[in-house]
């Protein structure tokens, strides 16, 4: 104990600067919120869904409501029940065991309804693919609008697939 606080006392304060931060998405962020009053005339619900994953996208979704990014804030909330979402954003490869539930989470979903597969997990298995356990990629059961890359794909690639998906919808819903 002795010696870790004699290095911490000899041990200079770092003189290095903070690097700067890429805060360019921010001034999009009236955009963003008119693009989800457009498309839905209210708050876009996402019901996210762990089909199977190594949680290394939770984590990432997770850190989407932290205050650095505040989806609160554009507009975009996560729920609890499918029933009110607008959105299913799931990760992982679609296992034998989930395989159902994700099917009747997605009927339970009232239309217009999108699918965001997040991660190479929900897109190609990633390194599931081939076990026993796994069925394939979400879309061999599900219709995938957009897929985000990565393993784990960063919270801002995360925001940005979300937002995609809601400008595909926004084309091709009926005026």
């Amino acid at each position: 104990m002795w010696q870790l606080l004699k290095q911490i006392a000899r041990t200079d304060t770092p003189d290095e600067r903070v690097p700067e931060g890429d805060d360019a998405w921010r001034t999009e962020s009236q955009r963003i919120q008119q693009d989800i009053l457009d498309v839905l005339g209210r708050a876009l619900c996402i019901r996210e869904i762990d089909a199977g994953s190594c949680n290394g996208c939770e984590l990432e979704i997770q850190a989407l409501n932290n205050p650095y990014y505040n989806i609160e804030g554009l507009g975009i909330r996560f729920v609890a029940s499918p029933r009110h979402a607008d959105m299913l954003l799931i990760t992982g490869p679609l296992t034998l065991n989930m395989k159902e539930a994700v099917r009747r989470a997605y009927e339970a979903t009232p239309h217009p309804k999108l699918v965001v597969a997040a991660g190479e997990c929900a897109s190609t298995c990633g390194i599931f693919k081939g076990s026993y356990a796994v069925c394939g990629p979400l879309s061999n059961l599900l219709p995938v609008d957009v897929t985000i890359p990565g393993c784990p794909p960063p919270p801002i690639d995360i925001l940005r697939g979300i937002l995609a998906a809601l400008r595909v919808k926004h084309t091709t819903l009926p005026r």
